[in-house]
């Protein structure tokens, strides 16, 4: 087993025994059951608030979030307290954001009791949707009658979720930093890992490493080398091959992605296995087990962002850029505009 070519003949290039062998040759990875009424006080059990409905209340406004493409929830014109009482003759005025009726715009739903579902929903339909409830009442067995109005306000807004990226950091012991082995090494593991994710249409990005020496307890200085890579869901074709099946891409790049971090994973945990039991020489170059970690660094399409104060009901989302803000590239924030007047949500520039 000598030479710098023939372990790529080897049928287990691509495993952990490649890797750890490679060393040994160059020897040299609810919600709670009740709900409070925001009108009166009352309390309501869950089983009298029907799923994917969203109530107003008179004394504040109502932030729903959206995710892009998809139906809005039906946006109710009453509070809760109300729903649950006899209503007499009402009548329901929706309007949208752009300031006009919405009773006859083709992407929206109306039902006969004035709920109020969006359609497809994009940044643009981002806003405020206002509704007006007039309703009659009765005293005195009837003989008096009176109009009463009620209006609740549901600021609507469109998000993503973000998009995952994993830094990944590991480290492998090496005999000296100055070995040449070691950059061989470092491209090897590159190839592998990539060749690993890649029908996820995954790939590494920003690969580097460093040597350094440690100091470990009671085994005085060891050369370690310093690993730091990205795990990508954006390899080429990943658009190619998300739009054939979804428009919601983030949810199939996320899944990817994930997919890649649990292989890499594993792949760092049987290192330290096969170490342990099929090797009675230490390689010369090896994983040092446990130094295998990951964070996860969230990104944002542009004319999206995170505002953890704004939107904190929904603050791992990337909503759309309020009016007034923008944001070109893939970061996290919505970047205040100077130089012209922003009136729509969803800005990509400025």
């Amino acid at each position: 087993m000598q030479g710098g070519r023939s372990w790529l003949s080897l049928p287990w290039f691509n495993t952990p025994h490649f890797l750890i062998a490679m060393g040994v040759m160059l020897n040299a990875f609810n919600a709670s059951d009740k709900v409070q009424n925001g009108v009166d006080g009352k309390t309501y059990s869950l089983k009298m608030v029907k799923k994917n409905y969203i109530y107003g209340n008179t004394k504040h406004k109502v932030d729903v979030y959206v995710k892009v493409h998809r139906n809005s929830p039906f946006l109710v014109c009453m509070d809760l307290s109300l729903s649950q009482s006899e209503v007499i003759d009402p009548t329901y005025l929706w309007i949208g954001p752009d300031g006009h009726t919405l009773d006859k715009k083709k992407h929206v739903n109306f039902t006969a009791t004035g709920k109020l579902m969006v359609l497809g929903f994009g940044e643009d339909m981002s806003g405020s949707y206002t509704c007006t409830l007039s309703y009659k009442v009765f005293q005195n067995d009837m003989e008096a009658e009176q109009e009463l109005f009620r209006t609740y306000k549901f600021m609507v807004y469109a998000y993503r979720e973000p998009d995952y990226t994993f830094r990944m950091s590991v480290h492998f012991s090496t005999k000296q930093c100055h070995l040449a082995a070691n950059e061989q090494f470092f491209e090897q593991l590159k190839k592998i890992l990539n060749n690993l994710i890649s029908y996820l249409t995954c790939h590494i990005t920003d690969p580097s490493y460093r040597c350094y020496s440690v100091k470990q307890p009671n085994r005085g200085l060891v050369d370690e080398l310093f690993i730091v890579f990205q795990v990508n869901p954006f390899a080429p074709g990943w658009d190619v091959k998300c739009h054939r099946s979804t428009p919601d891409c983030e949810d199939v790049t996320n899944n990817h992605v994930q997919k890649a971090r649990m292989l890499i994973e594993e792949f760092f945990r049987r290192q330290g296995t096969v170490l342990k039991h099929e090797f009675q020489n230490t390689p010369a170059i090896h994983f040092i087990e446990h130094s295998f970690q990951v964070t996860r660094l969230d990104s944002c399409r542009p004319g999206f962002g995170k505002n953890d104060i704004t939107h904190s009901d929904c603050s791992n989302c990337c909503v759309a850029c309020d009016p007034g803000t923008y944001s070109p590239n893939n970061e996290v924030v919505c970047h205040k505009c100077t130089n012209i007047r922003i009136v729509y949500y969803g800005a990509k520039s400025c």
